[in-house]
């Protein structure tokens, strides 16, 4: 019995291998077909039969594999122009900071758009010892244990300090300003304005 195995071994392989082989529209055997069919619309392709590729799919929907137009847009398009003057926004509704390192006049000018909750500013806290403390201090004395190193930290209740608007705290968090570095690519905007939120009890102290 095991040598007659042998013997259709080598044809049993070469039937497999063929049942392998692509033609045509055939891709041939594919393993975990979903990893080489995108469910998610493509933008430069536009399949509008719902049941091409119905003999390969294993999609939730029911739908053929191949299929993939949109069916919320007319005619079922995939790419759409945005509406003219449309400006993005991001995850929390605000939209995205534009001015530019220089502009910290017009920064202090813009109102912080979260509110002076205590779960706002818990969080502004947290943030800020992560990010701030190291220099500023736990108070916002200008007395962390980096602060000697780095000579010229603010205290946030000094004249000078302590009614800079949440604008341009946020601003300052964002670019930076003389030996501090800028902040915007680590937090956020919401994270930036709620340690913006922080900084303003810490001022008022």
């Amino acid at each position: 019995m095991i040598n007659r195995l042998k013997q259709f071994l080598p044809l049993l392989s070469i039937v497999l291998l063929g049942a392998c082989a692509a033609k045509g529209d055939n891709p041939g055997l594919e393993y975990a077909p979903q990893m080489y069919h995108s469910i998610p619309y493509e933008p430069l392709t536009q399949i509008k039969d719902k049941e091409a590729g119905s003999w390969l799919s294993n999609r939730e929907d029911g739908l053929g594999e191949f299929y993939n137009s949109n069916d919320n847009n007319p005619y079922s398009q995939n790419v759409r122009q945005p509406v003219a003057g449309t400006v993005r926004r991001t995850n929390n509704g605000m939209f995205p900071y534009r001015l530019g390192k220089d502009d910290i006049e017009a920064a202090a000018l813009v109102e912080n758009p979260l509110p002076a909750s205590d779960e706002v500013i818990a969080e502004g806290g947290r943030l800020y010892n992560l990010y701030c403390d190291h220099c500023h201090g736990p108070a916002g004395k200008a007395d962390g244990p980096v602060a000697p190193i780095f000579l010229g930290v603010p205290s946030y209740t000094a004249p000078a300090q302590k009614n800079l608007s949440q604008g341009h705290v946020f601003h300052v968090i964002t670019w930076g300003i003389r030996r501090m570095g800028a902040h915007g690519s680590q937090l956020s905007e919401e994270k930036r304005w709620q340690i913006a939120r922080y900084v303003q009890t810490l001022q008022q102290q």
